[in-house]
């Protein structure tokens, strides 16, 4: 039985050159969705927050308005992941310049109320930084600024009086405005973060 006869390597290159036109149209057509779902995302993380303290304050994000911060949620109880991610913050703070230092609000937010009391988280942050603020608040007030940045937190089961914390370990970086620039992993190094920090001043 005689074998098909091929294509033509004039047809095989026009089917190809077809092929190549119809990916670049799809291209064209989802790379602006895929970076509007981005931005659209971006947009979602933050927003407005009713918190306190550790002097027993109530604060909000428009106290901190004209101002960069810096936002970590953790708790005082956390045995390694906190004061290794906070410590970072520390660093970086400290390669900025003094002017530089002072348009940057450093925050941390417990995932902990419960236990994490103004006193506790007091001394907790005067550890890292003498500027780092901390912030509690009931139990409602917490759950809606973890959902407002899109943090998960939870605690570990079976762990007892003295449980831990699950939860997710990132630096947030909010605008003057209170809208959000950017986010870095904890394990980011501190020369980065102050690099980002420089650039969104």
């Amino acid at each position: 039985m005689a074998k098909p006869a091929s294509p033509p390597p004039r047809r095989i290159a026009t089917a190809l050159a077809g092929l190549a036109a119809v990916l670049i149209l799809a291209a064209i057509a989802i790379v602006p969705r895929l970076m509007q779902m981005n931005e659209t995302s971006a947009a979602t993380i933050g927003g407005p927050f009713t918190l306190i303290d550790t002097t027993g304050k109530t604060v909000t994000d428009a106290d901190y308005r004209g101002k960069l911060m810096l936002i970590y949620f953790g708790y005082t109880f956390c045995p390694d992941v906190c004061p290794t991610s906070l410590g970072t913050m520390a660093q970086a703070l400290d390669q900025l310049t003094p002017a530089e230092r002072a348009q940057v609000v450093p925050i941390f937010i417990t995932v902990d109320p419960e236990r994490d009391s103004f006193d506790q988280l007091a001394q907790y942050v005067g550890n890292f930084a003498p500027d780092l603020i901390g912030l509690t608040g009931s139990r409602e007030q917490i759950n809606a600024v973890e959902t407002e940045y899109h943090v998960y937190a939870r605690k570990a089961e079976g762990s007892g009086p003295n449980y831990t914390m699950d939860h997710s370990s990132i630096f947030y970086l909010m605008g003057r405005d209170g809208q959000f620039v950017g986010h870095y992993a904890s394990g980011a190094a501190p020369k980065d973060l102050a690099a980002g920090l420089r650039k969104a001043l």
